[in-house]
């Protein structure tokens, strides 16, 4: 199937390794340009000289931390200046690393809702007014199914992807009057080097293995490519009926 992305303008927020760079590539096999980005310099410089054989002319690196308005505001302006127009937005932002139970200061929630909701929120607010100027447009945030289901994820950390995906909902129902399209992807356990599954499958094997037996039905982990696919689909002319929406990556996981 032709997704219709060849030699569109995608700016992937937090793409340096992991399901950002998953989606990188997935947009780059269908003939994209995309701007990759990362806070970690040395990462970024990696996964770029890993996406560009071949295609070098179709990436474009970024790198700062996308939660200050100025770097956003820097980033946008840099792929203006090269490739004339952002025409999808992926918000790719977040961070699960977050103190569990139920006694929580204000110090708990803060940090999590600033990295889960409001830098993909500020991402927005940045890139959303030239694409209202053009009359089109995609975004699509990466989310987690830990804002849809209480799966034992700390509750800072699944309150804000709750939020993230009720944003998206309503931002939909307000920017579709301008042929602006909004979507979430929720992804499940996703497996990749120097990831948090990785971590805890190379620590207690047996029981990450027990986890994926019993509340998985596929039994096994994603991969970044597969998040990928579903955010290469959501952002082309394939899904362009689809707005508002919450595809769910999980390996049915979830119960509801």
């Amino acid at each position: 199937m032709d997704l219709g992305l060849q030699s569109k303008v995608i700016f992937v927020a937090g793409s340096s390794r992991g399901i950002g760079k998953g989606i990188a590539a997935a947009l780059l096999d269908e003939g994209a340009r995309v701007v990759v980005t990362g806070r970690d310099g040395a990462a970024l410089e990696a996964a770029c000289a890993e996406l560009s054989p071949g295609r070098s002319e179709r990436v474009l690196a970024f790198h700062g931390d996308l939660a200050d308005p100025a770097v956003a505001c820097e980033a946008h302006r840099r792929t203006i200046e090269l490739w004339g127009a952002v025409e999808a937005l992926v918000c790719n932002i977040g961070s699960g690393a977050a103190k569990n139970g139920w006694r929580l200061s204000a110090g708990d929630w803060d940090p999590v809702f600033r990295i889960n909701l409001w830098a993909s929120v500020g991402l927005v607010e940045v890139f959303l007014p030239a694409m209202v100027e053009a009359g089109a447009g995609s975004i699509v945030f990466v989310s987690s199914i830990a804002g849809l289901e209480s799966l034992g994820a700390p509750i800072p950390y699944s309150a804000a992807k709750a939020a993230l995906e009720r944003y998206s909902k309503d931002l939909a129902r307000r920017v579709g009057k301008h042929a602006i399209r909004v979507n979430t992807v929720a992804p499940g356990n996703i497996l990749f080097p120097g990831g948090s599954w990785q971590r805890k499958a190379d620590a207690d094997p047996a029981g990450v293995r027990g986890m994926l037996d019993s509340e998985v039905p596929l039994r096994r982990f994603g991969v970044p490519e597969e998040i990928g696919a579903a955010v290469a689909f959501l952002a082309s002319r394939q899904a362009s009926f689809i707005t508002g929406a919450c595809l769910v990556v999980d390996g049915g996981q979830t119960r509801t």
